[in-house]
């Protein structure tokens, strides 16, 4: 299929995607948001990718495994939700606190973003795993 029009917003629209979903996601763990809405933002953006393009370009664009990825999150994110538990508190407890950045200033940090992105990571991983096995790739010999 040689559709330029789709070729062409496929190429703008990827980085404009990816750019919403990260502050999607950097803006969830206190608002609405968060790793799972960025995960799927970012997964239309490729799937686009493989709509507009095939399977070759985008494993150029991304050359990552997506089970590792969806791996790595799940990690993260069990890690983060049991680090509290350490410290006596209940399982998923957030810790946070102030911090001075100096381009961005005072800054909150909260254990909950960490879990966050874990939770991106597994959406990203899965779905694409997912799509890619529907697709008939092979994505565990990537």
């Amino acid at each position: 299929m040689n559709n330029l029009i789709l070729r062409t917003i496929a190429k703008r629209t990827f980085y404009l995607f990816v750019a919403f979903s990260l502050y999607l996601l950097f803006r969830g763990h206190n608002l609405p948001g968060g790793g799972f809405i960025a995960g799927l933002l970012t997964v239309a953006a490729i799937v686009l990718q493989y709509l507009a393009f095939d399977i070759k370009y985008v494993q150029k664009l991304l050359p990552i495994d997506y089970i590792n990825v969806a791996v790595m999150g799940l990690v993260l994110a069990t890690l983060t939700g049991i680090g509290g538990m350490f410290l006596g508190y209940p399982f998923l407890t957030q810790a946070f606190d102030y911090y001075t950045i100096p381009i961005f200033g005072t800054v909150e940090l909260a254990t909950a973003l960490l879990f966050d992105i874990g939770v991106y990571l597994v959406v990203i991983g899965s779905v694409l795993t997912i799509i890619s096995a529907i697709g008939d790739e092979k994505p565990w010999n990537s």
